[in-house]
């Protein structure tokens, strides 16, 4: 997740830290309606929706997502973007609580949102292909709502030991990117098969496991500095939600 303030939104978010490394159906009778009886309306859950598809279908269509919003910025005023697809202390306050998710589909640079794009590719296909194209997607949704946590955790933190003047500040850093919802799918997927070889910049071959330590050793990293432009805070969240994941499936629930 790449983290700035206001008057940083316009520069380059930088490389993610999550590396490339996978309608209620019920029919209206129409007695005393005059609707035809043929007429049904789809419902029955959400699930109905992504009945039929695939693990390919769901990370084409979580990707599609992505670069639609990424579209958005060129198109949406910035400060409805700022308000609405990146995730703040002040967007918090401000009762604007569906940037827990919406930040996490949110890019500005192409060199943010490309390489979120091919972790997502490449490891969403993994753990779609292994678990259901749902659970996928709860992946990504929780490990998006665990970033965005984190990352909010982390800022409320900073601001408490900051001076009043950096308070105001603090509050206004807004982050956004698919980093800790990748991280999340990446890190599930070194947990679960940790002498798998990765690739590092499709060249280095690295055992999974020792990257997954490098990653999570570089977020700490990045908190210890400071956090300032790409968020170590809220790809632990990402970490956390992958470690959680892989707890509930070697108990044999996921």
């Amino acid at each position: 997740m790449f983290s700035s303030s206001n008057s940083l939104l316009r520069i380059s978010g930088g490389r993610v830290g999550g590396f490339t490394p996978k309608l209620l159906r019920t029919q209206f009778q129409g007695e005393g309606f005059g609707v035809n009886r043929s007429l049904r309306y789809y419902s029955g859950g959400w699930r109905s929706w992504f009945k039929g598809l695939t693990a390919n279908d769901m990370v084409l269509g979580l990707i599609i997502a992505n670069v639609a919003v990424f579209l958005s910025w060129r198109i949406a005023s910035e400060k409805f973007m700022l308000e609405n697809f990146t995730i703040s202390l002040h967007n918090i306050n401000c009762g604007r609580l569906h940037t827990l998710i919406t930040s996490a589909f949110s890019h500005i640079d192409v060199g943010h949102i490309i390489p979120n794009m091919i972790g997502l590719y490449f490891f969403g296909t993994s753990i779609g292909r292994a678990f259901g194209h749902e659970y996928l997607l709860k992946l990504y949704l929780a490990g998006a709502l665990g970033g965005s946590v984190f990352y909010l955790a982390h800022q409320a933190y900073k601001a408490l030991t900051s001076k009043d003047w950096r308070r105001v500040e603090v509050s206004k850093h807004h982050a956004l990117g698919a980093s800790a919802a990748v991280h999340a799918i990446m890190l599930l997927n070194i947990f679960l098969f940790p002498r798998s070889t990765l690739y590092l910049n499709f060249i280095i071959p690295v055992p999974a496991i020792l990257m997954g330590i490098f990653l999570i050793g570089n977020d700490v990293l990045k908190i210890i500095e400071g956090d300032r432009h790409i968020s170590g805070s809220s790809h632990l969240g990402g970490a956390a939600v992958a470690a959680v994941a892989w707890a509930r499936i070697r108990g044999g629930r996921f």
